[in-house]
């Protein structure tokens, strides 16, 4: 269990770096992040997949019944490596936490159901493109990380990035919902694959 969390508070660190150039990307933007930092993005994930560290979105399509409880042991220590990058913000000389901010308000704005939907097409590229990355394909990685991203899916662990950079008094229950809503909407798009096709298709 160590090893596991230990590995996913790695990846979360990933991705917080991730998701802290995203936002530092469109800092000078009337939205939140750029096409170029989607793009600088996709560097998260291919970390995680070099390292072959634990990631909630990079892990949930592809376990059994009985590793359920493992799967939530990894978003914590994602959270929590978030969490590290997160503070980091605080120190930062760009205003990041008022990129966050946007996101927050967008996701609110969304609302909890919408923000699940939309994380079913998260979870479906990132199983695909780490698919992919395990037959030695690192190409789905570059494109599936921008794609979710210009088409507005959304990814837990990113999110939690974007919420923890904020200070904690925008924290409520309604954003919450939505960030459940979201860890739920990635799972279910992370095992689309076998809802969807045959065993022999896989």
């Amino acid at each position: 269990m160590l090893k596991t969390l230990r590995s996913a508070i790695f990846a979360g660190i990933y991705i917080g770096t991730a998701g802290f150039g995203f936002l530092a990307s469109g800092i000078q933007s009337e939205v939140y992040g750029s096409l170029v930092g989607a793009v600088l993005f996709s560097l998260g994930l291919m970390a995680v997949v070099g390292y072959k560290l634990k990631l909630y979105t990079g892990t949930a399509g592809f376990i059994n019944k009985n590793e359920v409880g493992q799967l939530f042991l990894i978003l914590l220590g994602n959270i929590i490596g978030c969490l590290c990058l997160g503070l980091m913000t605080r120190v930062s000389p760009m205003d990041i936490q008022a990129a966050a901010q946007k996101v927050l308000e967008l996701r609110l704005k969304t609302g909890a159901l919408k923000c699940g939907l939309l994380g079913i097409g998260c979870g479906m590229l990132m199983t695909t493109a780490v698919t992919f990355a395990r037959q030695k394909n690192i190409l789905p990685l570059l494109f599936a990380v921008p794609l979710f991203i210009v088409c507005g899916f959304t990814h837990c662990v990113a999110d939690a990035f974007y919420y923890l950079a904020m200070p904690f008094e925008f924290w409520s229950f309604e954003l919450l919902g939505v960030y459940v809503c979201t860890v739920l909407g990635n799972l279910i798009g992370c095992n689309l694959y076998r809802i969807v096709l045959s065993k022999e298709q896989y």
